[in-house]
């Protein structure tokens, strides 16, 4: 099962999305630079703010790739808070 994780910069101010299959695991890769010279190394501490898990592959990557397309900060705040958005996605990526 794959997951989308939102990530928080609170150094950059900015989020960041991804789809893996172990989000603790990616979590620590992003944190301890085990790719020096992703965009991700510059914001470490990253903090876990939304993770959406139970996801085939192929709907992972939608759900991901929707969420970057929106290109807003609200639209992704919102998702944190109000899970009723996240089941609306995980059911129209079916």
């Amino acid at each position: 099962m794959f997951s989308v994780y939102i990530l928080n910069s609170v150094k950059l101010n900015r989020f960041y999305i991804g789809t893996t299959d172990n989000v603790q695991q990616r979590i620590v890769e992003h944190n301890s630079k085990t790719f020096k010279n992703a965009f991700t190394s510059r914001g470490i501490p990253w903090i876990l703010v939304l993770s959406i898990d139970n996801l085939s592959s192929d709907q992972a990557y939608k759900i991901e790739r929707h969420i970057k397309n929106m290109k807003s900060k609200k639209y992704i705040e919102s998702l944190c808070l109000f899970p009723h958005l996240v089941i609306s996605l995980k059911n129209r990526f079916l």
